[in-house]
């Protein structure tokens, strides 16, 4: 590998870890209602784990509410049931032909759990981002010693990885107080 390949690699997989972040904050539940939160869940269709998001149209119709319309109304039951089964903490209401799910508001505890779960996860995608820093520098070294960078590059490229690490260490770290922020809000 060479000096530009292994500068590719490295903002190709923070940037992967930074959307893998942003995509669970997505579905970290705040004060407000969100289909984020409810898309991703797997309901059995004809055997198959299929997303809600693939089985009905889901929308926000007030601010602590998310609807459900499923294309196929005979499946009401099963989305009901994985709902249930999910993590988010909330009984859906059927009327036969919707779901609606009423978001309780969050007590300062859950509120607080939240918070720590959102901490966790960013902490987990710096470590991520941390490991793809320790392959990249391996990598550098490897094309020092097959003799494709010289002994300045390869401390250039060290260098610039991390520089590389510190910004999207820096976006995390935004990412976090804002989600934290949104969470504590009350």
């Amino acid at each position: 590998m060479n000096y530009d390949q292994i500068m590719k690699d490295g903002s190709e997989r923070m940037e992967k870890a930074l959307k893998h972040l942003k995509d669970q904050m997505r579905a970290v539940r705040t004060g407000l209602a969100s289909p984020a939160l409810v898309e991703n869940i797997r309901v059995d269709y004809y055997g198959s784990p299929t997303p809600i998001s693939q089985l009905g149209a889901i929308s926000t119709p007030e601010p602590r509410m998310i609807a459900i319309k499923p294309f196929d109304p005979s499946i009401l039951e099963e989305m009901s049931k994985a709902i249930m089964k999910s993590d988010i903490g909330i009984n859906p209401q059927s009327d036969g032909k919707l779901l609606r799910l009423a978001l309780p508001p969050l007590s300062g505890d859950q509120r607080k759990k939240i918070a720590a779960k959102v901490k966790d996860v960013c902490e987990e995608t710096r470590i991520a981002m941390r490991n793809a820093r320790r392959d990249l520098n391996k990598a550098a070294d490897a094309a020092k010693k097959d003799g494709d960078l010289t002994e300045d590059d390869n401390h250039a490229l060290h260098d610039e990885v991390q520089e590389l690490l510190k910004k999207y260490e820096g976006m995390v770290g935004d990412i976090h107080e804002k989600k934290s922020a949104e969470v504590l809000s009350i």
